[in-house]
């Protein structure tokens, strides 16, 4: 018979010094919250000049895989550059007013702020002569000669970019061949200088602001929604591209029929489009 003694008592796990009693808090020391990970970021950080050239890198690469040439890529970026730049001298410029308060150092943190304003200025110059060249971006002299270079795909792309949303607020889509769109463009472009054609975005949205009503009134009786034959006199009312040709037909109206007959393009559009702008007047 085996008695209680034979056998091994189940051990019972030790009580803790403090179970059962609230633990006293542990002191930490400055050293041990510096060792802390802590997921929440605190700093700014700036790139560095390697990881900008990677990003850039990256970007040229990637359009390369996407048809866009080398140079193309970097004439785009540099255009970014160098609005980036100035939507900084902008931002300084507003910051500081119309001029030093009336404090005691109030002065001299103005002249301060006027100093980086005026050198992210220079800066900006220099980044869109890396784009479209010095001569065209100083407007010297020389830049007449140059700025007739040939208009580039580039250029065109982006005045397409420019004039589709512009466009689809006043109309519907067009059904106009995407190849003639690319030619109205071409010779559009060819009225300006290289620096004209960089703001010609800007330059577009304004006249779209400056001449709403009439151009709505336009689209309404010539546009797709006015029933009007995609062949005919007003065809060109049916593509977006009749927003530049407009802008151009007021702005500089010798030099684009000038372009426009060197394009060998239908005259009956143009003069189509005069008609019906004229009409709304």
């Amino acid at each position: 018979m085996t008695g209680r003694r034979g056998h091994r008592r189940a051990s019972r796990p030790a009580r803790g010094r403090y179970e059962g009693a609230q633990r006293p808090r542990e002191h930490r020391t400055d050293a041990d919250e510096g060792d802390t990970i802590n997921t929440t970021e605190t700093g700014r950080h700036a790139l560095d000049p390697t990881s900008v050239t990677n990003a850039k890198e990256t970007l040229l690469d990637l359009l390369g895989r996407a048809g866009v040439f080398r140079g193309e890529a970097e004439e785009l970026i540099a255009l970014v550059e160098a609005g980036a730049v100035a939507d900084a001298h902008d931002e300084i410029g507003k910051a500081m007013g119309d001029g030093p308060g009336g404090g005691p150092y109030d002065a001299g943190r103005y002249d301060g702020a006027r100093a980086v304003s005026d050198e992210l200025a220079r800066v900006a110059e220099r980044a869109l002569e890396r784009a479209i060249g010095p001569a065209a971006a100083s407007g010297s002299a020389d830049a007449v000669a140059q700025d007739r270079h040939p208009v580039g795909r580039v250029d065109v792309e982006r005045a397409r970019v420019a004039v589709t949303p512009l466009y689809l607020t006043f109309s519907d889509i067009s059904d106009l061949d995407p190849e003639v769109s690319q030619e109205v463009l071409t010779a559009v472009l060819g009225t300006m200088s290289v620096v004209g054609r960089v703001g010609y975005a800007g330059q577009l949205a304004r006249f779209t602001a400056s001449h709403h009503g009439r151009l709505t009134r336009l689209y309404a009786h010539y546009g797709p929604r006015g029933h009007i034959a995609v062949h005919g006199r007003y065809s060109l009312l049916h593509s977006p591209t009749s927003i530049a040709v407009l802008e151009r037909l007021i702005a500089a109206p010798s030099a684009l029929r000038a372009e426009w007959e060197h394009a060998e393009l239908p005259p009956a559009w143009l003069e189509g489009l005069a008609s019906a702008w004229h009409d709304e007047g």
